[in-house]
């Protein structure tokens, strides 16, 4: 296979090594015979799919989760054997492709399967549905016990679909009140009890769930989302983790251009930025079309193992760093992760840009490779 060339210094770098660690960490503190699903939906969160997908089945994970139709072919066109699990919506068109690739897909109403049914009347495979619950969530799911029991016996009455798992998502798992968590508990148990039968696979633990709440809702799976990528899914989670989180993504370029300054001259669009002595500007070769937008300006980054921020207003492609002295072209440039004694992480990203680590390594843009190691 010819190996990818890249010319430009900016890159990912993706440790599976460290992702490997946070599942085989999970299956030790899960109860046994507890299946992983591992959550591998917006491009792995940003890590890369394929890559990630792999190092996650190595370590013991047994099902990927994805968000969507097109994220589900990508994974099965590059794994035939695991099980691929849709978390959102498909369009009754897709039905007959899920069924011939064995891709699972959630449901929460009858009148979907009913649509779908006569599409997948000819495929040799039946279609293996999970039926969502939305137990407070908001978002997607069936909301009542009614709903529930008429949409498993249409799923009982059409052949040709099959009805593979339930499942619910916590909305608070990582907050320390969990008057609102234990509401969404009781109505996904009532949920539960009401069925004539329950499928193979209940799941209802996000990562939140799994690392801190009772184990007995670990049911026959957990999902195994931000975690497994290093991060902690909140300040209250990480206070009390019941084990260490590996980050996995770093994000590093290279000083191309160093020069000097005078008193009075400005950097960048708009002359926002004016030095107040004279000093040295050094150029990094990302910008806000790479992810790195313009609301990080301030932003440290680390070279020679030292704390440098961004200065004037960051570029679509480049941007300007103030630096102590003149450095060699060619000096490293790290934006998030480890240098020397420092370490900069995607959770003050995070807080500079008032949003959830979740959000930084999915903001790097596809321009950006990610190199796994």
């Amino acid at each position: 296979m010819k190996t990818q060339q890249y010319f430009r210094p900016t890159k990912a770098m993706i440790d599976l090594q460290a992702i490997q660690q946070n599942i085989k960490n999970l299956k030790k503190f899960i109860r046994p015979n507890v299946q992983i699903i591992a959550v591998v939906k917006a491009n792995a969160y940003g890590h890369g799919d394929v890559a990630v997908a792999q190092a996650a089945l190595e370590a013991g994970a047994t099902i990927l989760a994805v968000a969507t139709p097109d994220e589900a072919l990508h994974i099965r066109a590059h794994f035939e054997e695991p099980d691929i699990l849709i978390l959102g919506a498909s369009p009754v068109s897709f039905a007959p492709i899920a069924a011939q690739q064995r891709i699972m897909l959630t449901v929460y109403a009858s009148e979907w399967v009913q649509q779908a049914a006569p599409l997948l009347a000819k495929e040799a495979e039946p279609l293996q549905l999970h039926i969502k619950v939305d137990s407070g969530m908001g978002r997607i799911g069936i909301r009542s016990e009614q709903d529930l029991l008429a949409l498993y016996q249409t799923i009982e009455s059409i052949d040709n679909v099959e009805l593979n798992g339930i499942f619910t998502h916590f909305a608070t798992a990582d907050e320390k009140d969990t008057t609102y968590f234990d509401e969404q508990v009781q109505f996904f148990e009532s949920c539960l009890a009401v069925m004539p039968k329950k499928p193979l696979l209940v799941h209802a633990s996000n990562t939140a769930a799994s690392l801190v709440k009772d184990s007995n809702l670990q049911y026959d799976a957990v999902r195994y989302g931000i975690s497994m990528y290093g991060l902690s899914p909140s300040s209250y989670v990480e206070s009390i983790l019941p084990f260490a989180l590996q980050p996995a993504f770093s994000l590093e370029s290279e000083l191309v251009h160093v020069k000097e300054i005078k008193k009075g001259e400005s950097v960048g669009y708009g002359a926002t930025y004016v030095a107040p002595s004279n000093m040295w500007i050094g150029t990094i070769p990302i910008g806000y079309a790479d992810g790195v937008i313009r609301k990080l300006g301030g932003q440290e980054v680390l070279i020679d193992g030292q704390r440098m921020p961004i200065v004037g207003r960051i570029c679509m492609d480049q941007c300007m760093v103030a630096l102590p002295k003149a450095y060699a072209i060619g000096e490293k440039v790290t934006l998030i992760g480890q240098q020397g004694q420092n370490r900069i992480s995607i959770d003050e990203w995070a807080t500079k840009l008032e949003t959830i680590n979740y959000e930084i390594p999915c903001i790097i843009t596809a321009r950006v490779p990610r190199i796994y190691f």
